[in-house]
C-alpha cells in the first residue's frame, strides 16, 4: 500500500514563505521512479494543478500563477518532494495535495494514481 503524507502547511502573512513536504512510503513503492505533482483546492473551487517534477528531478512544470514564486524539488534518498512557496498571496490559500504517477509529467488529475490527504495553507492579507 502506498502512502503520501503532506506536511508544512500553516498560516502565513501575504508575502511570506512556506515549504511543504510530501513523504512517500510503501513496501513495493519505488518512489524514485514516480513523477510527483502538487495540486490545491480552495473552498468552493475545483482542485487545480500547481507544479510537478519528474522522477529524477531534471524536469519541472508549473502553472502560470505560481511561476517565479514556487519551486518544486525532490530528494529521492528521503522519498520526499518539496514545494517551496515564496511571496505568498491570499489567493494561494488552499488545501495542498501531493500525488504520484508513473511516466511523464502531467498537469491533470486522472493520470495520478496515489494521493495524499492534504495540508492546509492559509495566507492572510
Amino acid at each position: 500500500q502506498v502512502q503520501l503524507i503532506e506536511s508544512g502547511g500553516g498560516l502565513v502573512q501575504a508575502g511570506g514563505s512556506l515549504r511543504l513536504s510530501c513523504v512517500a512510503s510503501g513496501r513495493t513503492f519505488t518512489f524514485s521512479t514516480y513523477t510527483v505533482g502538487w495540486f490545491r483546492q480552495a473552498p468552493g473551487k475545483e482542485r487545480e494543478f500547481v507544479a510537478a517534477i519528474n522522477w529524477s528531478g531534471s524536469s519541472t512544470y508549473y502553472t502560470d500563477s505560481v511561476k517565479g514564486r514556487f519551486i518544486i524539488s525532490r530528494d529521492n534518498a528521503k522519498n520526499t518532494v518539496y514545494l517551496q512557496m515564496n511571496s505568498l498571496k491570499p489567493e494561494d490559500a488552499a488545501v495542498y495535495y501531493c500525488a504520484a504517477k508513473t511516466g511523464v509529467i502531467a498537469a491533470t488529475q486522472p493520470p495520478y494514481d496515489y494521493w495524499g490527504q492534504g495540508t492546509q495553507v492559509t495566507a492572510s492579507s
